[in-house]
């Protein structure tokens, strides 16, 4: 079953496909916007274009040629579709990262590429970076190049140990094998590593106009996809509520469960409640809520306070911008450290206490 057509951005796409006839489109290069526009979509429309066997005057990609029709399917050899999956092993092999992914690929494919956000909990672990890598510095086995893509790449996880592994990463976007294209995506640039960062071209995918988010939405699959939720069955509400980025739509549940606890923990850490409330917050955390919604609710929380930062900085509170920026520091260890076995309702606990007349 192939993946759901690319639908919009068509003058991002006209500029991609200029760039690469031009023979300068970039080696490495990181697609970001909001989150829910189709930035891994666009960027598995790429790959697929630059696989296209197609005539130089047709258009491409072709869609049917054989480079079209396995990458369509995601079952081309040298189109490789890395995105968060749940931890594996450090000193996992190359095999048994392939068969994680592959179990990754067959469940989006199932649902023809639309999925909703990765749990809290998932990342791209040292073994896949390693994979990469590792696939990387192999001759195609099928096209005349092979195409990487990273998706979520701001949930590339430093380990430690792992130094090795980031390293050859960061020299391989760098300077790519002149047979290999690497695409990064990501809704959140500012929490990629800025070694990271200054080695990828970056090019912002913006939201989707209403037009291309209605034609979207009344595509079967994606409508039935939709009709699993608790979201409205109008068409039009749909896309009201999509503002633009239609895959804000998947996963919507999940999403304000954890915006909600986020809310409740940074009203704990304010001093907006009382101490019988700032308890319940954190209580709420108890052993029936997933660590995965712990570490959603970690990267709501996160998302607020980037928020607050910015606005802080509009208003020229210089005070309030670096109290918002220490916090995300804080957040942001208690997210790295959620990844252990840790009882979410302790870790709560603690960092609501590190928070707490910060922000006040």
């Amino acid at each position: 079953m192939p993946l759901i057509p690319l639908v919009g951005h068509r003058e991002l796409r006209r500029q991609l496909i200029d760039a690469a006839s031009r023979g300068s489109l970039p080696a490495s290069l990181l697609l970001h916007g909001p989150r829910g526009v189709g930035k891994q979509r666009l960027a598995l429309w790429l790959g697929q274009y630059l696989l296209c066997t197609a005539p130089a005057e047709d258009p491409r990609p072709c869609g049917r040629c054989e480079h079209c029709r396995f990458a369509a399917s995601l079952a081309h050899p040298d189109l490789r579709w890395f995105f968060p999956r749940p931890r594996t092993e450090s000193d996992a092999s190359l095999s048994d990262v392939l068969d994680d992914l592959g179990e990754g690929l067959s469940e989006r494919l199932a649902n023809e590429g639309l999925y909703a956000p990765p749990s809290g909990t998932e990342g791209i672990f040292v073994a896949s970076v390693r994979a990469l890598v590792h696939l990387a510095a192999q001759t195609p086995a099928m096209a005349n190049r092979k195409i990487f893509i990273v998706g979520d790449a701001e949930r590339m996880v430093p380990q430690e140990g792992a130094e090795f592994a980031a390293n050859a990463f960061l020299k391989l976007l760098e300077e790519p094998p002149a047979d290999t294209a690497i695409i990064l995506t990501t809704s959140e640039p500012g929490a990629l590593l800025p070694t990271i960062r200054s080695r990828v071209v970056s090019v912002r995918v913006p939201l989707m106009p209403e037009k291309d988010v209605r034609e979207l939405i009344e595509m079967p699959k994606f409508s039935a996809a939709l009709d699993q939720t608790d979201l409205p069955h109008s068409v039009s509400e749909r896309v009201r509520l999509a503002a633009g980025a239609p895959g804000l739509l998947l996963g919507a549940q999940t999403r304000r469960d954890a915006t909600s606890t986020a809310a409740a923990l940074l009203q704990a850490a304010d001093g907006s409640l009382s101490p019988p409330d700032r308890v319940k917050a954190v209580m709420s955390l108890g052993a029936s809520r997933s660590r995965g919604h712990f570490t959603d609710a970690l990267d709501a929380l996160t998302a607020m306070l980037r928020e607050r930062a910015r606005g802080a900085l509009g208003r020229g509170d210089t005070p309030g911008a670096l109290a918002a920026s220490r916090a995300i520091d804080l957040v942001l260890e208690a997210r790295l450290r959620a990844n252990g076995n840790v009882s979410p309702q302790l870790l709560a606990s603690h960092l609501v206490r590190e928070l707490t007349g910060r922000l006040s």
